[in-house]
């Protein structure tokens, strides 16, 4: 069995046995590539990065190299079960298109991003008076690519106006889940989302 990171281990949990996948921002193709061998999953990742396309092909997934600012126009109208979003909203210019093609493409996806709300991010702001820096955001604010700074209470918002179902929610930090204050004490959060 393949050894995935916590946090794609978490989606990989999410996903139904035999689903049609499409994961945007797939990176390495790890988490699809274990879906495939594991669950008998079926689909395609979409990535910009060329690294990241090479390291997909190596592990036989298929991949397409596409940016995902252009939407999934490409895509027909329920055409995978779940969509994954995996810590790439958050570097997204059209949040809300993208969510909207989320929810014609496929009848769920899981969206992860993260929290900028967690107790360690505010403190670095409040005390340390610089953007935060952390394992999840090794990035400076001048070179970072998350342009939308998001917390579970904006993200619950979000979807609320867009009438997108929220399923179900899990935040973890280090590798656990949190489920006292996520907002306040977790790092990561994942969505489950849909209808």
């Amino acid at each position: 069995m393949t050894q995935l990171r916590d946090d794609l281990q978490l989606i990989y949990d999410w996903i139904p046995a035999e689903s049609r996948v499409l994961d945007l921002g797939c990176g390495d193709g790890a988490l699809l590539a274990a879906l495939v061998a594991q669950k008998g999953c079926t689909g395609y990742g979409v990535e910009i990065d060329t690294e990241g396309v090479l390291a997909s092909i190596a592990r036989g997934v298929n991949v397409i190299q596409a940016d995902l600012e252009q939407g999934l126009r490409d895509f027909d109208s329920n055409s995978f079960d779940v969509i994954v979003l995996s810590q790439t909203i958050q570097a997204m210019q059209n949040t809300e298109t993208i969510l909207r093609d989320l929810k014609r493409v496929a009848s769920q996806a899981i969206v992860s991003f993260p929290n900028f709300g967690y107790w360690r991010n505010r403190l670095q702001i409040a005390l340390g008076g610089h953007m935060p820096v952390s394992e999840r955001m090794p990035y400076q604010w001048y070179n970072t690519p998350n342009i939308h700074w998001c917390t579970l209470k904006d993200f619950d918002r979000l979807c609320a106006k867009n009438s997108i179902g929220v399923l179900e929610r899990a935040v973890m930090t280090g590798g656990r889940r949190i489920s006292l204050m996520p907002n306040l004490l977790g790092s990561l959060a994942f969505y489950r989302i849909g209808g």
